[in-house]
């Protein structure tokens, strides 16, 4: 199963962005071995509409494009689900137990992802509450994974609760 991190806004070099890349680096590594094909970064540019409206359209049509058909999407979202990280890593297997060729998990912009796009999403997932700058959603989110990986291998960077 392919991993993809779909996200609206330029990924600028930043040190969110570099800390975004070194977890997609270090999880490719496991990724092969317990069959995932890889995990790769893909963004769209920030619509410039006039009104969030509008703009939250614009982005939804565009990011549609990057979807593979019948990829299993998952909408970043305050109001999803919260996983503990053993959870998602166990989330993780199943989906790739399920034999799905595309997981895609998708970052809105700004103004967020429109509704209909939103809720057309197999799963939303949730950091919590609270609303993050979208460069440290995908920061944390690569981080999430790397770490589900290694859950899944059975490796010591992940010291969970006994």
């Amino acid at each position: 199963m392919r991993l993809t991190i779909l996200s609206v806004g330029r990924q600028t070099q930043s040190p969110e962005q570099a800390l975004c890349e070194s977890y997609v680096a270090e999880a490719q590594g496991f990724a092969r071995k317990l069959g995932f094909q890889a995990l790769e970064l893909q963004s769209i540019d920030a619509s410039r509409a006039a009104t969030p409206a509008a703009r939250m359209k614009d982005e939804a049509a565009r990011l549609i494009t990057r979807i593979p058909a019948g990829a299993h999407r998952i909408a970043l979202d305050e109001r999803g689900k919260t996983r503990t990280s053993e959870e998602f890593a166990a989330h993780l297997g199943t989906l790739r137990d399920r034999a799905l060729r595309d997981a895609v998990f998708i970052v809105g912009g700004a103004d967020g992802l429109e509704a209909a796009f939103r809720d057309a999403a197999e799963e939303r997932l949730a950091f919590g509450p609270q609303t993050w700058p979208h460069q440290l959603v995908r920061a944390m989110l690569a981080e999430q994974i790397f770490r589900a990986l290694t859950i899944l291998a059975g490796h010591p960077y992940h010291r969970g609760r006994a």
